[in-house]
């Protein structure tokens, strides 16, 4: 009677301890077998606009904003006074800080995501 209490308590252990060794198994052979994975490096593409390219944008005032007067950069609200950057195509403004800090690094509206074409930006200087 006792060896088969003892076989009933131990049984369950000695199952478990041979899933858990087959899973260990399984983990090392796809650890081992997994395929080398590259991650592509950030694109030189995505630099942002220069100084000069930045002084060709429209600026203007808060007052003279369409689309709304909350900053999306910095979520504050541009006061009538204060000097604003006007993103050319969508016609999103921020202020004037907040636009070249982020047009700088990101060559992308911050509202709707509209890339800006350094293009027609060096088109705009010398029309046709």
């Amino acid at each position: 009677m006792l060896d088969s209490v003892l076989l009933a308590l131990f049984l369950p252990c000695i199952g478990m301890s041979a899933v858990f060794i087959v899973y260990m198994c399984l983990l090392w052979y796809a650890a081992a077998h997994q395929p080398d994975v590259t991650v592509p490096a950030k694109s030189l593409s995505q630099k942002g606009l220069s100084p000069s390219e930045l002084e060709k944008l429209p600026k203007i005032t808060g007052k003279e904003l369409v689309m709304g007067t909350e900053c999306a950069v910095c979520l504050d609200e541009i006061e009538n006074e204060q000097p604003a950057r006007l993103v050319p195509g969508c016609n999103h403004g921020f202020h004037l800080e907040c636009a070249d800090t982020w047009l700088s690094k990101n060559p992308l509206c911050p509202v709707c995501r509209a890339k800006l074409d350094t293009e027609l930006l060096s088109s705009s200087e010398n029309p046709c």
